[in-house]
């Protein structure tokens, strides 16, 4: 079972970098996609997915949560995700690109996206109250209207983003990040983007400290503040998302993706995985496809 990366569109979007698309209109498109969006996929951008109407589950990085009629969905950039169409809900995808974040943080004053889905305790799927459902939801229809435009403006598109995000972040399950100062949320983000980049070569806590100039003692604190985890648990938390990532969507061999992830030898990686998982990475290979 080989797992589709999917891009962000932006033929389809005359370069813009945000879309709203009907979950409707999806379930028509299914067939001329070049991915089945009911089967697992990779994405280069983020999805907040509304459910007008309707219930069943998503699957996000291999966990099937379930949502009801009211939900907001987030799925962040690189996670591995897949719809169910199968009661077919009513509702809105609002995609959007890191460069679309880039560029509201640049034009006002937002909160800074951060990876939360290393967080123990992370709930992409969320409920809000009827008064914020209500304002999320023309915020919603507001963004496309806008896109659709004639004369569309990219400010009033941004704008109208950052009112929903500021919204639903008011009301979503705790967030530890929030804690954090600028500066300390600048570092932690940097610190996950080393762990993305380098958490093949090295589960060693020291080296990412010495790499973000800083102690191993004050990484852990921030680590701790920004997710209640040590640095250490980050570090081992990611390289097991990635290896889940791996085995389903490479169907690498145990061995090959040892060696990748620079383990001493096979069975070093088994012991690694199966102490984080409780499974071994060929009964969770097995235990994924058979699901």
């Amino acid at each position: 079972m080989n797992i589709p990366e999917v891009g962000f569109n932006h033929t389809k979007t005359a370069n813009r970098e945000i879309e709203v698309v009907d979950l409707e209109k999806l379930y028509l498109r299914k067939d001329s996609l070049s991915h089945n969006p009911t089967l697992p996929h990779r994405v280069s951008f983020y999805l907040l997915i509304h459910i007008e109407k309707g219930e069943g589950t998503h699957m996000i990085d291999f966990v099937n949560y379930p949502y009801e009629s009211g939900a907001f969905i987030s799925v962040h950039q690189n996670q591995v995700h897949a719809f169910d169409f199968s009661h077919k809900p009513k509702g809105k995808v609002l995609l959007f690109t890191q460069a679309f974040i880039d560029q509201a943080l640049a034009n006002m004053r937002l909160p800074e996206f951060t990876p939360t889905h290393l967080e123990y305790s992370y709930q992409p799927v969320f409920i809000p109250d009827p008064d914020v459902m209500s304002s999320s939801e023309k915020l919603l229809a507001e963004i496309s209207k806008e896109l659709l435009h004639q004369e569309s403006n990219p400010l009033i598109v941004m704008l109208l983003f950052s009112s929903l995000s500021l919204m639903l972040r008011r009301v979503m399950p705790e967030n530890h990040h929030d804690r954090l100062s600028k500066d300390q949320l600048a570092k932690f983000t940097l610190f996950v983007k080393l762990l993305e980049t380098h958490f093949h070569r090295t589960r060693d806590a020291t080296y990412y400290a010495e790499q973000l100039h800083t102690t191993y003692k004050t990484l852990n604190q921030l680590c701790k503040l920004a997710t209640n985890q040590t640095a250490k648990q980050l570090i081992d938390a990611y390289t097991i998302l990635e290896a889940k990532r791996r085995l389903i969507l490479d169907g690498l061999p145990i061995q090959q993706l040892a060696y990748e992830f620079s383990f001493e030898d096979a069975s070093n990686f088994v012991k690694y995985f199966k102490k984080h998982t409780l499974l071994t990475p060929s009964r969770f290979q097995k235990q994924f496809k058979g699901s």
